[in-house]
C-alpha cells in the first residue's frame, strides 16, 4: 500500500509517518521544498495551493491522508485558503489522478454547538464559531459530495510525544474563559495512528467519526498534570460537556485507544 500523507511535517504528521513506516506502509509526504522528513518517507516537493504540483503526489497512491491545515493565524483568509481551497484542489486531483483511493481527513471536535446538554455525537449539527473548525465544516462537505471513498475523523484535543502542545494547554484554555472544572476529551498521537491505520483497512469509510480517549479530564487536572497553575472560580460550571465528545461510534467500529487516558501517558511519560 502506498499512502501520501499531506501535513507531514506537523505536529501530527511527523508522529504519524514514523508510526505508518514502522507499520510496513510505503508513505509519501507532499512538502514544500528543504522541509525534513522522517527516515523511510518520500518526499514529493508541493502546495495544496498550487493544482499543478498535485498529480504527481496522489499519482498512483492506494490512500490519502490529509492532515494539512492551518489552525491558529492572524489571518483568518488563510484559514480558508489552504482548509477549503486546498482540500477543493487535492479532491480534485485525486478524482483525475488517484480516482480509487481512499481519503481519510483530519477534522476537529470543535465544529460541534459549545451548548449541547451532552457529549457531542457525529450526528449533531455543527455550528462553529471560530474560522478554523468552520473551515473544517466546508471541508468536510467537500469530501463527502466528492464521490471518493472517504472518512473524516474529527479528533479531540491533540497531545503527547513532546509535541508541547498540552503543555500550552492551561494558558490557552484561560486565555479562551475555560472553568478550571470543565472536562475536555482527548486523544494521543499514538491513538491517531491507532484509528487511521484501521481507517485504511476502509472500516470508517463513509463516516464521520470522534476520536477521544477513554477518559475526558478537567482543565484543573491538566494544569496539575503539566504543572501549571490555573485561575480558580467559584462561579459555578455552566456547560459541563462543552469540549467533550462521545467516542462511542468509534469503538462500535474497532477503534480501541492504548493511551486511555492523560493519567496514563503521565505514567509512562510519554506526554
Amino acid at each position: 500500500m502506498t499512502v501520501l500523507i499531506t501535513g507531514g511535517t506537523g505536529l501530527v504528521g511527523t508522529r504519524l509517518l514514523r508510526r505508518l513506516v514502522d507499520a510496513g506502509i510505503e508513505c509519501r509526504a507532499l512538502v514544500r521544498a528543504g522541509k525534513e522528513l522522517p527516515a523511510g518517507v518520500t518526499p514529493v516537493e508541493g502546495d495544496l495551493l498550487e493544482p499543478a504540483t498535485l498529480p504527481e503526489a496522489v499519482e498512483g497512491v492506494s490512500a490519502i491522508i490529509h492532515l494539512a491545515a492551518v489552525l491558529r493565524t492572524p489571518e483568518p483568509e488563510l484559514i480558508e485558503q489552504v482548509n477549503v481551497a486546498g482540500t477543493r484542489n487535492l479532491i480534485e486531483a485525486a478524482l483525475i489522478h488517484a480516482p480509487r483511493a481512499r481519503v481519510i481527513m483530519a477534522s476537529t471536535n470543535l465544529v460541534y454547538d459549545e451548548d449541547l446538554s451532552r457529549p457531542a455525537r457525529e450526528d449533531d449539527p455543527a455550528n462553529a464559531r471560530q474560522p478554523y473548525p468552520a473551515s473544517k465544516i466546508v471541508a468536510e462537505r467537500l469530501l463527502r459530495e466528492s464521490g471518493l471513498a472517504w472518512s473524516v475523523l474529527r479528533f479531540a484535543f491533540v497531545y503527547g510525544d513532546a509535541d508541547g502542545h498540552l503543555q500550552s494547554a492551561p494558558q490557552l484554555l484561560g486565555s479562551w474563559g475555560w472553568h478550571p472544572a470543565a472536562t475536555m476529551s482527548l486523544i494521543h498521537h499514538r491513538d491517531i495512528a491507532t484509528a487511521i491505520l484501521l481507517a485504511l483497512t476502509g472500516a470508517m469509510d463513509g463516516r464521520v467519526v470522534n476520536l477521544s480517549d477513554d477518559a475526558p479530564t478537567t482543565v484543573y487536572e491538566i494544569a496539575r498534570i503539566v504543572g501549571a497553575g490555573y485561575q480558580e472560580s467559584a462561579e459555578p460550571l455552566q456547560n459541563p460537556w462543552k469540549g467533550h465528545v462521545d467516542g462511542t461510534l468509534a469503538r462500535e467500529l474497532g477503534f480501541r485507544p492504548v493511551i486511555r487516558s492523560v493519567h496514563q501517558a503521565a505514567a509512562e511519560g510519554t506526554l
